[in-house]
């Protein structure tokens, strides 16, 4: 494909609705852009570093994230479904604190579930497990009667 180098700088703009079709677009820098409600098909994003964003409501599906790293996110109500975690660590999975826009002070959260997991080889480490449960039954009494 023969490109032709159109570098633009965009200041105060509105492109909305605009389109972009086999167009290399690497090293793009956005700052404080609305892209609310934008479509990413069959794109590199290898190396891409995210920060500050609001992605609420977003879908990612086929998608390669072996490497990833996900910090400081509020993931509160996310669905993972259909995922390979084989050497995936989560480390310091908190609930939200006094001063957290999602505090709840009565600690009201929905219940982190895994449904249908083959968890074979999993370790939890120095982890509060109060009110864990496997198929109904609660672990700390399951230890605790040990």
């Amino acid at each position: 494909m023969g490109l032709e180098l159109a570098k633009m700088e965009l200041k105060m703009k509105d492109i909305s609705g605009s389109k972009f079709n086999e167009v290399n677009a690497e090293g793009m820098d956005f700052d404080n852009v609305n892209l609310s409600k934008t479509k990413v098909n069959n794109t590199n994003m290898s190396g891409m570093i995210v920060n500050d964003v609001n992605a609420s409501e977003s879908k990612i599906s086929n998608a390669n994230l072996s490497g990833t790293s996900i910090q400081n996110a509020n993931m509160s109500y996310m669905k993972v479904d259909h995922v390979h975690l084989f050497g995936t660590e989560f480390v310091n999975i908190v609930l939200p604190k006094d001063g957290d826009g999602n505090y709840d002070p009565q600690g009201n959260y929905k219940p982190i579930m895994f449904n249908n997991c083959n968890l074979t080889n999993m370790e939890i480490n120095d982890c509060n497990i109060s009110g864990l449960k496997i198929n109904g039954i609660l672990i700390e009494e399951l230890i605790k009667n040990k």
